[in-house]
């Protein structure tokens, strides 16, 4: 009998994956697949069941060669292991050295009683969910958001923006079949800040928080997690709310004003696309 993800953060990450996705179970570790959208460098990679020791780093390129077709349209390489304490093994030597960039995740939790409101909330904007099949000019401005807050190298990037328009595409599939909702907090009618929230198995997985560059710093994001949150777990049988962000962001201080708590700290190496390091 395979083992079970231990991670919330990783097995929300496979949650919200487009329903295309599949999970297959080898030896040692996960294989995690997005068809639809072999852009996406979380939604298609290997969960290994622990940290990387010496020799891994040549063995694990090799797996995930042998599980994606290099010449294919996933040109990436994401490799990640199922421990919740931060520990990163041999990955500096074993796969910094390789080219890869190590990723840290704080997962946060909230019980459904522990979700409360912060008087900082911005309470000017209005908060909804937008139509999964209709609505196709607020999910447009969605995506323009969500291009100007990425990081620097990726605002022009065309490779960026097929990502973000096939994630869209998965998202609205799975929202259309009643699993969350996408949420907006429009003011005066414009796309000011949005969020997801997918919902698998009694537990709730926030998606994408974004704010307009305009409207930061004016409680935008806290009134738009609040209410998410609670039109999430008035609608779904909800047992945690699940949030993944960069320990060292201060958004971190955001969720946990709402009563979200630390509960993970996980760490996935990724190496974007180029040509591949010698097997």
């Amino acid at each position: 009998m395979a083992p079970a993800i231990s991670s919330l953060v990783w097995a929300t990450d496979i949650d919200v994956l487009g329903r295309d996705h599949s999970l297959t179970r080898r030896d040692g570790y996960w294989v995690v697949r997005s068809p639809g959208n072999p852009t996406y460098w979380w939604g298609n990679f290997l969960l290994f069941d622990a940290a990387p020791v010496v020799g891994d780093g040549p063995r694990w390129e090799r797996l995930f060669a042998a599980e994606f077709d290099r010449q294919g349209a996933v040109s990436h390489c994401t490799l990640a292991w199922d421990r919740i304490d931060g520990e990163a093994g041999s990955a500096e030597h074993e796969l910094v050295s390789r080219g890869f960039e190590l990723e840290w995740t704080a997962g946060l939790v909230a019980q459904a009683e522990r979700l409360s409101e912060h008087p900082a909330g911005n309470r000017e904007v209005e908060v909804r969910w937008l139509d999964p099949d209709g609505d196709d000019a607020l999910w447009t401005a969605v995506l323009t958001v969500q291009m100007a807050g990425a990081r620097e190298e990726f605002t022009a990037s065309e490779y960026h923006r097929t990502f973000l328009r096939r994630r869209q595409t998965e998202l609205r599939e799975l929202f259309a079949s009643g699993r969350g909702r996408w949420y907006v907090a429009l003011l005066n009618g414009v796309v000011a800040g949005s969020l997801g929230i997918v919902v698998t198995d009694r537990r709730a997985r926030y998606q994408t928080v974004d704010t307009a560059l305009a409207f930061r710093r004016q409680g935008i994001a806290r009134r738009l997690v609040y209410e998410a949150g609670r039109d999430a777990l008035s609608t779904w049988p909800i047992d945690h709310l699940v949030i993944a962000a960069d320990p060292d962001y201060h958004a971190i201080g955001l969720y946990e004003s709402l009563g979200f708590e630390r509960r993970e700290l996980v760490v996935g190496a990724l190496r974007t696309p180029g040509p591949p390091a010698t097997l």
